[in-house]
């Protein structure tokens, strides 16, 4: 009986090993065809191990219905996967479901519920969910008001490379927001977030050349900054940023310029390392 009783639970765990290798087979499928841009293959892998639990998989599959690929963009159904990834405890359902209810998107926008979500997501460590928790407190947006707070929840983002936290933290540095001014250490995560090619680190480091503050003034440097800033902004920020670097220019000899234009060109040839 007993002997039975082994081969039955070696049955078991055999049949358990193989269907937990065909879920793994069938997300690396899934992930390759949407990375090869193929999003009905895509979508038509995910869904059948959505329906059957898997959390990796809801998680995409929201993702799929929250862009509109391979799939119609709904919402609602976006909602619907992310709530029962983030459910099991998945960071990135977790992530993407305060999203939705922080944009309104299949759901009434509410600032609380996405602050309940992001907080779940930013303690299991994800970057993007501690940077949207300290914009939250940033802002008094479902919570309080509290700059020491978004200090904290951008430092965690920042330190872990997310861009738009460390472009952040330079600011609250730079203002004196939950932490004392201290333009060093604003320059020092401006430079980071510039490093990664964002546009508004780039010109707000050149601002501190300019100034000469946590750095040396140094005009040539300012100029450079501003120039490459002036070829990434967005629309919306172009005109001020060439302002900006027009009113650097005015304080520079033409001499100057030229090697500024030169640096700026060496600097984006090094995908702005090391400038």
């Amino acid at each position: 009986m007993n002997q039975l009783l082994k081969q039955v639970l070696l049955v078991c765990v055999c049949l358990l090993a193989l269907t937990g290798q065909a879920i793994a087979d069938s997300l690396s499928d899934a992930k390759r065809a949407y990375h090869a841009k193929d999003f009905a293959k895509a979508a038509s892998l995910y869904t059948p191990l959505a329906k059957q639990g898997n959390a990796d998989a809801q998680t995409e599959l929201g993702v799929m219905y929250d862009n509109g690929q391979g799939v119609t963009q709904d919402y609602k159904e976006a909602l619907k996967w992310f709530q029962l990834a983030a459910d099991q405890g998945n960071a990135d359902a977790q992530f993407n479901l305060g999203m939705m209810h922080g944009r309104g998107e299949g759901v009434r926008q509410d600032y609380k519920e996405a602050v309940k979500w992001y907080q779940l997501a930013a303690k299991q460590g994800n970057a993007s969910a501690q940077f949207y928790l300290g914009v939250m407190y940033d802002n008094g947006q479902g919570v309080p008001q509290d700059y020491k707070k978004a200090v904290k929840w951008y430092q965690l983002a920042a330190k872990q490379g997310n861009v738009y936290a460390q472009f952040n933290l330079g600011m609250m540095y730079d203002n004196a927001r939950g932490v004392p001014q201290d333009y060093k250490e604003a320059v020092k995560w401006f430079r980071l977030a510039a490093e990664q090619g964002d546009a508004k680190a780039q010109a707000n480091l050149g601002a501190k050349y300019d100034k000469g503050q946590g750095v040396s003034q140094d005009y040539a440097l300012a100029y450079m900054w501003a120039n490459i800033a002036s070829a990434k902004a967005p629309a919306s920020e172009l005109q001020q940023i060439v302002r900006y670097r027009d009113s650097i220019a005015k304080k520079m000899t033409t001499q100057q310029i030229a090697k500024a234009q030169q640096l700026a060109k060496k600097c984006t040839a090094k995908k702005f390392k090391g400038c």
